[in-house]
């Protein structure tokens, strides 16, 4: 497996992998599938995006974005997201992805990657306390999910000189 910025031509593969987690409700409250499209506007920001590369096949990604685009003091701060194929999980692809998005996070100037994981997604929460993020708290009733609410657990970890 190997890590790698993603490029346009990943767009599709990603979106496949993106629909795989909001149909099965664990990782995201989107309900609407994402087109390959979509996603190529993901790339070719500040904000990496990382995809995992198996026998030539992306199994897995992880991505960035801006935190609070409106306020410039929020600059060095980026949401993130990793997915992996259903296929492919367990296996490290997602550590990978998310090895390299922070990495590639830090040299962008960025300095708090954070995110916000259901509760219920232990694989997600046990994958970012192997990888030293801090569990702020928890945000109850966040959002619903088809018509149920849905908590969260903030979770974030310090870059640069910020850690």
């Amino acid at each position: 497996m190997t890590p790698r910025p993603a490029v346009p031509s990943d767009s599709e593969a990603i979106a496949a992998i993106y629909n795989e987690g909001i149909a099965e409700r664990m990782a995201t409250f989107e309900t609407r599938p994402r087109r390959g499209d979509e996603i190529s506007s993901w790339l070719g920001t500040r904000y990496p995006v990382i995809a995992v590369e198996k026998d030539g096949l992306v199994i897995g990604f992880a991505a960035s974005s801006a935190y609070r685009p409106a306020r410039e003091c929020y600059s060095g701060v980026a949401e993130f997201s990793v997915y992996v194929a259903r296929s492919a999980r367990r296996r490290g692809a997602g550590s990978l992805a998310m090895k390299a998005l922070i990495a590639s996070a830090e040299s962008a100037g960025i300095w708090k990657l954070l995110s916000r994981v259901f509760v219920e997604n232990h694989a997600s929460l046990e994958l970012l306390r192997g990888l030293d993020f801090r569990e702020v708290g928890v945000y109850r009733r966040h959002a619903r999910l088809d018509g149920e609410w849905r908590d969260v657990m903030i979770v974030e970890r310090l870059l640069g000189a910020a850690a």
